[in-house]
């Protein structure tokens, strides 16, 4: 292949990439009854510990799916045999971070999604590395 023709692949992927994981993160803020964002601007904006701890907390679940997300978008354009197959497992793999999160609320001995905004940093550090582990084992799923 050509240079020109390798930066246009690029190019065409990442064009496909960027919307891919934006829709990503619009889902993740959606499929949650907590406000993230507004949880985070809120502790950035105060002394309050309760805030700050909310915002820790929400920072650390949402950043958690957005790399999981990422990973499995990563794997979806190394293995992916054109964009619309990427374009497939990307979006498997947002549906399947949100089915996972909603599982571990289901599974796990407490509610996250009562804790996160109630500021239980453990609880939320715990379910970032769980989409990260999730992100990484449907990252691994995807080969052809």
């Amino acid at each position: 292949m050509s240079q020109l023709a390798l930066f246009q692949n690029f190019a065409l992927y990442l064009a496909v990439t960027i919307p891919l994981v934006v829709v990503g993160f619009i889902a993740f803020l959606w499929a949650t009854p907590y406000k993230e964002v507004e949880l985070i601007r809120q502790g950035a904006n105060t002394d309050d510990p309760a805030k700050k701890n909310a915002a820790a907390a929400a920072a650390h679940d949402l950043s958690g799916k957005m790399l999981g997300l990422m990973l499995v978008v990563a794997s979806a354009i190394f293995h992916s045999v054109s964009v619309v197959d990427l374009l497939i497992w990307g979006s498997v793999g947002i549906v399947f971070q949100i089915i996972m999160f909603y599982l571990f609320n289901l599974l796990a001995p407490f509610s996250v999604v009562k804790e996160i905004p109630k500021g239980n940093v453990p609880v939320a550090i715990f379910a970032s590395r769980l989409s990260v582990g999730v992100g990484l084992v449907m990252a691994a799923l995807i080969s052809y």
